[in-house]
């Protein structure tokens, strides 16, 4: 597979409500191995991202990087707000202040 984050984020699929407790997550598969941001959908129009999960076998591409902006960018077109509570997502919007506007810690 190729490691440029272009083609990481355009196989990223979104899987909306995918467990209990209006959890969803955005998956993708590289090498045959999955990675995932799971997040928690709220009635006031919020998510909080929970998780930013990469195997280590699949780590140093630019995955969790690809997973996070891709979970941004669909909350922000749907208006919602996000709160992190993701460790890996509070430090990759540190370093990518254009979405400061829709997030909080």
């Amino acid at each position: 597979m190729s490691n440029d984050p272009r083609d990481i984020a355009a196989r990223i699929r979104h899987e909306a409500d995918a467990g209990a407790r209006s959890e969803g997550r955005f998956v993708v598969v590289d090498d045959g191995v999955e990675a995932e941001l799971v997040y928690r959908r709220d009635d006031a129009g919020q998510i909080t991202i929970l998780h930013t999960g990469v195997p280590t076998a699949i780590g140093g591409r630019g995955i969790a990087g690809a997973l996070v902006r891709t979970a941004l960018d669909w909350a922000k077109a749907e208006g919602m707000k996000v709160h992190l509570a993701c460790s890996y997502s509070k430090a990759w919007v540190e370093k990518h202040p254009e979405y400061a506007a829709i997030t909080r810690l």
